[in-house]
């Protein structure tokens, strides 16, 4: 599945910087969306695409660095770049330990802000296509019955048929008529591919 174009958000409460952000972005040919509060940006609705966000720090109301806790919070993976008139180290280490890909001091080279989204947007794009393999092997996961459940993680444990037939009670050839089910519902070409799933899913060994 081709992803959809990248979109870079910008949150500015000075309307001349949004403006002339949008203008650079559209420039190298990013569709760009401005806010000019951190309200603003969390009631709109933002398309299922790649994206970053270009944030200021001083906001009025909620700050860049609360808006960055509220969509961690929330589960919200945006790659964040802090730009910034009012730097200071504390706040720069604050927000780089919290996840930020950029911490930038206005004014700054247009072409550190470029490389910025790049990284950011790369980032997120990585984020995204695992998050999709996780939510299809969650599906597949959804189809197993019970004893399926309890056969799965022990087969990726390394434990043999006989072992895994003796532990849930049950004879050999049931165990592995389940452990070939587990294989087919999973679409696992190989154990090695099972194991690999067993992992996505962080299924507790038994």
């Amino acid at each position: 599945m081709i992803d959809p174009l990248p979109v870079v958000f910008v949150v500015d409460d000075e309307l001349s910087v949004c403006i002339s952000l949008k203008r650079l972005l559209r420039s190298v040919g990013l569709e760009a969306r401005t806010y000019v509060s951190a309200q603003e940006f969390l009631r709109s609705e933002r398309p299922d695409a790649p994206g970053c966000l270009i944030l200021d720090v001083r906001l009025p109301g909620l700050s860049g660095l609360d808006l960055q806790q509220e969509l961690t919070a929330a589960k919200i993976d945006l790659p964040v770049i802090f730009i910034t008139g009012h730097g200071d180290i504390p706040m720069s280490v604050r927000a780089m330990k919290a996840g930020a890909v950029e911490f930038l001091t206005k004014p700054f080279r247009e072409q550190d802000l470029l490389e910025a989204i790049e990284r950011g947007i790369e980032q997120n794009r990585i984020t995204r296509k695992h998050n999709a393999e996780i939510r299809i092997l969650q599906r597949r996961y959804a189809l197993l019955t019970p004893r399926e459940r309890e056969v799965f993680p022990r087969v990726t444990g390394g434990l043999p048929n006989k072992q895994i037939a003796a532990q849930l009670g049950a004879s050999e050839k049931t165990i592995k008529v389940h452990r070939g089910q587990v294989m087919q519902k999973m679409k696992a070409e190989s154990l090695a591919d099972l194991i690999q799933m067993a992992s996505k899913l962080r299924l507790p060994p038994n």
